[in-house]
């Protein structure tokens, strides 16, 4: 079975401490689908888990059907809305999963029919940590995509919103927050007294390409991972490294005399590093949002006579549509692009056959029921042996016979 061995030393090393409260979920509705997908696997592990102590009272609830809590944010004719927990949230350790990204919902507002913003999203997710009204033991949020998170420093006279959103949920009494490739990570210095963890789903996306794409040469004479922009080297350098691959990077020529849609544009992508001929390139970057810098990147390296691009990207914005990809896939340029679900995937992009979905439900139910029984999380947040694990079955041919 797929990481047996990982998985019965997580089962084995939970079963040894008491939880630290109920376990309970609250998926907003913009997190519906991943919520149930979480959801059903704490469901399947708790009841084939063995444990002496489940008669306990420490471990009252352990076992349910689904510890999806029920809740909801009605909204009134007028757009403004409330935050509803329906059944008890008393004592219970609380986990709320919100994606912010997540356009594709509506609510009504003076008859008009509005698409939820990011603002929406967090101002319904500040609803429900007030209607728990601090009677769960503890609160986690899990925000796949930090809000407000690529306005992360402050370079004019401007406003820090990622910092004040988080200082926020701090003060309303969250005890952790949860994120996934956060655009900078040292945002969490607006709240360094309080748990904050920006997980890289490194292992996803390596798994995705290995059980997709059968001809891979996994060795730096064949391969290479290059990062967009400098902000990315942390990626691109854990990648290259656990993989053993060559590393470049790109930086931006801007002119910084224009502004264009809010950021100077782009003058040319310069490249460092050694020659990119006839080599597979990996290009990761936390986000794609319009896709014009990766595509020129991706066409950048083509010139320059590479094989084929493979580009991994947590977060598939996709914000200016798919018929630039579509059209860069035709051409070649672009192989094969790996995003996860931890954001809305319109099925438009889902049926793409250049588009590969990385699930992330299974890792984020093992974060769940291991915080849960208050056990360390460092081999889930540091996945180097399960990559390993991976590519040598890869390489031995056992990854196809699975």
């Amino acid at each position: 079975m797929e990481n047996s061995v990982t998985e019965k030393r997580e089962e084995k090393r939970n079963l040894e401490s008491i939880p630290v409260g109920s376990l309970r979920i609250i998926p907003l509705n913009s997190c519906k689908n991943l919520g149930e997908r979480v959801d059903s696997y704490l469901v399947k592990w708790r009841t084939e888990r063995e444990n002496e102590h489940k008669s306990s009272i420490a471990f009252a609830g352990y076992q349910r059907d689904s510890y999806i809590l029920n809740a909801r944010v009605p909204r009134f004719g007028s757009g403004e809305g409330k935050g509803e927990i329906l059944e008890s949230v008393r004592g219970t350790d609380l986990y709320i999963l919100v994606d912010v990204c997540n356009y594709s919902l509506t609510y009504s507002m003076g008859g008009y029919v509005n698409h939820m913003s990011p603002d929406d999203h967090y101002q319904d997710l500040k609803r429900i940590i007030a209607a728990v009204g601090g009677k769960a033991r503890r609160i986690t949020v899990i925000m796949p995509f930090l809000y407000e998170s690529r306005q992360h420093k402050r370079t004019a006279r401007e406003s820090l919103d990622c910092a004040i959103a988080l200082q926020e949920l701090i003060k309303m009494g969250v005890d952790n927050i949860i994120t996934f490739d956060a655009h900078d990570p040292r945002v969490q210095n607006a709240i360094p007294l309080h748990g904050f963890e920006t997980i890289q789903p490194a292992y996803q996306f390596i798994k995705g390409l290995l059980n997709n794409v059968d001809d891979l040469k996994l060795d730096s004479d064949h391969m290479m991972v290059v990062s967009p922009d400098e902000g990315g080297m942390g990626r691109a350098i854990y990648i290259a490294n656990v993989l053993g691959f060559d590393m470049g990077m790109f930086y931006k020529r801007r002119d910084y005399t224009k502004v264009v849609g809010g950021r100077n544009p782009i003058i040319a992508h310069e490249f460092l590093g050694s020659s990119v001929e006839g080599k597979d390139i990996i290009i990761i970057d936390d986000m794609i949002s319009s896709g014009e810098s990766m595509l020129e990147v991706a066409t950048e390296l083509k010139k320059r006579k590479a094989g084929r691009i493979f580009v991994f990207s947590t977060f598939g914005l996709f914000t200016n549509g798919l018929e630039r990809f579509d059209e860069c896939c035709d051409k070649g340029i672009i192989t094969k692009i790996l995003t996860t679900n931890l954001i809305y995937q319109p099925e438009e992009l889902l049926k793409r056959d250049w588009y590969i979905s990385c699930d992330l439900s299974k890792y984020i139910a093992y974060i769940i029921d291991t915080l849960n029984h208050d056990s360390s999380i460092s081999d889930l947040l540091i996945p180097n042996e399960r990559i390993q694990n991976i590519v040598a079955k890869y390489k031995s041919g056992a990854l196809k016979k699975q």
